[in-house]
C-alpha cells in the first residue's frame, strides 16, 4: 500500500515540479529577495505548489482509474499468477469501500483546489489579506456546514464544534504557510506529520479496521511533498509558494478532522490529541510569530523574520541546522500520537506534557541565548 500510493504522486510531483521551474518566469512565478522577510538572495521561481497538486490529483486519479480496470478483470483469469491474483482479490475486497468514498474525495479535492488557485493568484499578482482569509473561512465554512465534517470533542456543543473545526482548518493553512521561510521547511514538517499521522491510523484502528481512506490521502500526499521537496532542498531551486503551503495545511487539517482517532465507547477519548502532538511545532511557530507582532504593535499579517527558523538563525544556527532541529522537534513531538491509544488518560497527559516540555525548552533557550546576546544580565 504505501508503495502504492507514496511512489507514483511522487513521480508526479517530481516531473511536474521540473516542469514548472522551467515555466516560472514565464508565468511570472519569481520570488525575489526582500530584505525584510526573505532569506534567500537569488531570484527564485514559485509554483512548486502545482508539483504538490499534480502530485496529489494526478495519483488520485489514476488509482480511480485502476480501481475501475481491476473491478472488470476477472481474478480467476490469472489464477496462474499470484502477485495479480492476489491484486485483484485485495481490489474486490475494498472497492466498495473506496467508491462509497468518491464524493468525500472529490469534496476535499475542490475546496483544495479553490485554496491552491487563491495562492497561485497571491503568488503571481500579490491579494489582500482580507480577501485571502475572507476565502480561507468561506472554504472553511463550506466544510462544515455543508460537508457537515467537524472535529469531535465528545461533547453536545454544536456552535462550539463548527467555530473551533473552522478555526482549526485556517489556523493549519496559516501554519504551513508562515513555516514556508526556508528551503525544504515547510514541506519536509508537512512530511514528517503527514507520516506520523497515517501511522497512527495504520498501528490505531478504529473499530477493528484501519483507517485506509485517511491513510491512503496523507501517503498520496507524502509522495507529492517528497517529490517537490528534490527540488526544494538547500540550495532550492523552486519554492511552494501560497499554493502549496495553503493545499498542505489545508489538505492536513481535513484530514484530521475525517480521522477517526479515539473512540467514545472504548476509553479512548484522549487519542484525538495525536493532532495536536503531531502539529504542535507549526502551531507552536505560528503562535509565537502572531505573540511577537503583537507584542512590538506590528500588524500580525505584515510578513516579516521572527519566525521560529529565523529566530535560530539569530542565535547561531545555520539555516540548514535550524531547518533539521525543527524536523527533530516536529519527529519527537509526533512519537507521541503513536502511543496515545495505547495508554490511559494519565499517560496521555504524560505525553503531552513531554511535547509541551519540548517546546518550553526551546523556548527557555531561545530567551536565554537572546538576553546573553543583548548582553541582558540574567
Amino acid at each position: 500500500m504505501i508503495a502504492a500510493t507514496v511512489v507514483p504522486s511522487f513521480l508526479l510531483s517530481l516531473l511536474t515540479t521540473a516542469l514548472v521551474r522551467r515555466k516560472a518566469e514565464q508565468w511570472g512565478l519569481v520570488d525575489k529577495p526582500n530584505e525584510e522577510r526573505k532569506v534567500h538572495t537569488e531570484p527564485t521561481p514559485l509554483g512548486g505548489g502545482i508539483g504538490i497538486w499534480a502530485g496529489l490529483v494526478g495519483t488520485l486519479i489514476l488509482a480511480q482509474l485502476g480501481v475501475l480496470i481491476l473491478t472488470q478483470l476477472d481474478p480467476a483469469s490469472f489464477s496462474d499468477n499470484r502477485f495479480l491474483s492476489s491484486l485483484l482479490g485485495y481490489a474486490s475486497t475494498h472497492v466498495d469501500g473506496f467508491f462509497s468514498q468518491l464524493d468525500k474525495l472529490w469534496a476535499i479535492i475542490f475546496c483544495a483546489t479553490t485554496l491552491a488557485v487563491l495562492g497561485l493568484v497571491d503568488d503571481r499578482l500579490g491579494i489582500s489579506w482580507k480577501l485571502r482569509l475572507g476565502v480561507q473561512f468561506g472554504v472553511a465554512a463550506l466544510v462544515v456546514f455543508a460537508l457537515d465534517w467537524k472535529l469531535s470533542f465528545f461533547v453536545e456543543l454544536p456552535m462550539v464544534t463548527e467555530l473551533i473545526t473552522m478555526i482549526w482548518i485556517v489556523g493549519l493553512i496559516n501554519s504551513f504557510n508562515m513555516l514556508d521561510n526556508m528551503d525544504g521547511l515547510s514541506a519536509g514538517v508537512a512530511t514528517i506529520s503527514c507520516s506520523m499521522l497515517a501511522a497512527v491510523l495504520l498501528i490505531s484502528p478504529s473499530e477493528k479496521e484501519p483507517q485506509l481512506f485517511v491513510a491512503a490521502f496523507l501517503l498520496v500526499l507524502v509522495g507529492s511533498l517528497l517529490g517537490f521537496l528534490w527540488h526544494n532542498r538547500p540550495p532550492a531551486k523552486i519554492f511552494m509558494g501560497d499554493a502549496g503551503s495553503y493545499l498542505v495545511g489545508f489538505s492536513i487539517a481535513v484530514m484530521t478532522i475525517l480521522a477517526t482517532f479515539g473512540g467514545y465507547h472504548d476509553g479512548s477519548q484522549h487519542a484525538i490529541l495525536a493532532p495536536l502532538c503531531v502539529l504542535a511545532v507549526p502551531l507552536y511557530d505560528m503562535v509565537t510569530v502572531l505573540w511577537i507582532r503583537l507584542r512590538e504593535g506590528r500588524s500580525i499579517f505584515k510578513a516579516d523574520k521572527c519566525h521560529f527558523s529565523h529566530r535560530l538563525v539569530e542565535l547561531g544556527f545555520s539555516k540548514t541546522q535550524a531547518v533539521l532541529t525543527i524536523y527533530l522537534m516536529t519527529a519527537t513531538s509526533g512519537l507521541g500520537a503513536l502511543i496515545l491509544h495505547r495508554v490511559d488518560w494519565i499517560g496521555a497527559i504524560f505525553v503531552l506534557l513531554m511535547v509541551a516540555c519540548v517546546l518550553a525548552l526551546i523556548a527557555v533557550i531561545e530567551s536565554t541565548a537572546r538576553r546573553h546576546k543583548n548582553g541582558t544580565p540574567d
